[in-house]
């Protein structure tokens, strides 16, 4: 490291004081920036952080440690310390639930409550390895007017389940794809919002491809509210 001369850089006055303090000594003055966390720079420390919730919620869900330990490449001790952990590690919980995607998207993880759900609480592993595939964007949890969704494959005959509080329910998970909106996997949940009249309900919007996102945000992205 190259050494300057105080007097050549400093205010006379701001010299003045500092060599009140530290006339003769050697100073070392940082770039201003705070030290950053090991893996913050490269993102590692964050994927390391995903994975850790992403298995203490299959674990939760019924998967054994050995079965975790299998999927994960990792030793049965790894996956006991990460299940145990009590370090701050974004412990957030899975539920089906509107409350529960909602916690997610504040904590920036709305992709792994999707996966937790298609994968945990609908078993639809196919739909999961298409999403995994596609790559897709997610926006949402917002209102959205149900009258906009295709009716493809939404029955019409009566249902007697009542919604009483979306937020015991998980929000719709549609797909918008040229310019339409399509259910994916919850038409059973669809056919009874519409035969209850509801018109607008939680739902998380997926988006695949550089020119459905921004089709969907020029019509859409300023004007559907965000749940709380």
């Amino acid at each position: 490291m190259k050494y300057e001369n105080a007097s050549d850089i400093l205010p006379a006055e701001l010299l003045k004081e500092l060599q009140k303090y530290a006339a003769g000594k050697l100073l070392y003055i940082s770039s201003g920036e705070e030290k950053r966390a090991w893996g913050e720079t490269s993102g590692y420390r964050e994927t390391l952080m995903r994975r850790n919730v992403m298995i203490r919620n299959k674990y939760v869900s019924g998967m054994t440690v050995s079965e975790l330990a299998d999927e994960y490449f990792l030793s049965l001790d790894s996956i006991k310390k990460i299940i145990y952990s009590k370090k701050n590690d974004r412990h957030i919980t899975y539920a089906p639930t509107l409350e529960s995607a909602i916690q997610y998207s504040n904590a920036g993880m709305l992709e792994e409550w999707i996966h937790c759900y298609l994968l945990l609480t609908r078993n639809a592993a196919s739909i999961l390895h298409d999403f995994v595939e596609e790559k897709p964007r997610y926006y949402g949890v917002v209102k959205f007017p149900l009258r906009l969704i295709q009716r493809d494959g939404v029955e019409s005959e009566d249902n007697n389940r009542i919604i009483d509080d979306a937020k015991t329910h998980p929000p719709l998970l549609i797909r918008y794809e040229a310019g339409k909106f399509y259910c994916i996997a919850q038409k059973e949940l669809l056919t009874i919002l519409k035969q209850r009249k509801i018109n607008a309900y939680p739902t998380i919007i997926i988006l695949n491809g550089h020119a459905d996102y921004k089709s969907f945000m020029k019509h859409y992205g300023t004007v559907l509210l965000f749940c709380k």
